[in-house]
């Protein structure tokens, strides 16, 4: 167990750092202001990741990940202003980052696996990708055109 915690604590700093670099040079947050919201999602993952390690119930981790940060940003919770003003300093889309190059490179470590599967599951992949994209910026234009954005 301690050496998840100590894996899991490296793994949760790297994508801290990469993510804090992200939104960065993406939203302009200096790292400097960053930093508590960070490390404060970094220490509400590593909680949900031990809680579900302790208990016997098999529940994903991410459902105890949500339920901590859920409860830590109620209003009525003691210190729940700051955590709020903390991690509104750090943009979703920078986390998203390190989560999609893991993705990538989870995909890369097993790239035997994923030849096996044989070049119709690249096909319908690229659509798939295609689709998403296409749809997502559908949805974009017609919400920001609802709202006179554009």
């Amino acid at each position: 167990m301690l050496k998840n915690i100590q894996e899991w604590t490296l793994l949760l700093i790297i994508f801290g750092i990469v993510a804090l670099l992200g939104n960065w040079i993406g939203f302009d947050v200096l790292p400097v202001g960053a930093i508590p919201g960070m490390v404060v999602l970094i220490l509400i993952c590593l909680a949900g990741l031990i809680i579900q390690k302790l208990l016997p119930v098999n529940i994903p981790s991410v459902a105890y990940i949500a339920l901590i940060g859920v409860l830590l940003s109620m209003p009525w919770m003691p210190g729940s202003e700051k955590i709020v003003q903390w991690t509104n300093e750090v943009n979703l889309l920078a986390l998203a980052t390190p989560i999609l190059a893991y993705a990538g490179i989870a995909i890369g470590r097993s790239w035997t696996d994923f030849v096996k599967l044989g070049w119709r599951s690249i096909v319908v992949a690229c659509f798939v990708l295609f689709g998403t994209f296409i749809g997502s910026a559908i949805i974009a234009e017609v919400i920001l055109r609802i709202q006179g954005i554009i």
